[in-house]
């Protein structure tokens, strides 16, 4: 069952967080592969609220 959109936004708020938090504990430890894995969840948040922002636009459209 597809998840809706208000899911696939919580999520990608969620991923958008946790990949801040990692990326400035990447930063702060000096640790590249940190940073880079919170800079990596960032994008994934944003690819997950962007899903949800066009299934709300195609629901709309109906």
């Amino acid at each position: 069952m597809a998840k809706d959109s208000k899911a696939d936004k919580a999520e990608g708020a969620i991923d958008k967080a946790a990949g801040k938090v990692k990326e400035g504990v990447g930063k702060a430890t000096d640790n590249h592969q940190t940073e880079t894995e919170g800079k990596a969840q960032q994008a994934k948040g944003h690819g997950k609220s962007a899903r949800g922002e066009t299934k709300d636009a195609l629901k709309n459209r109906k």
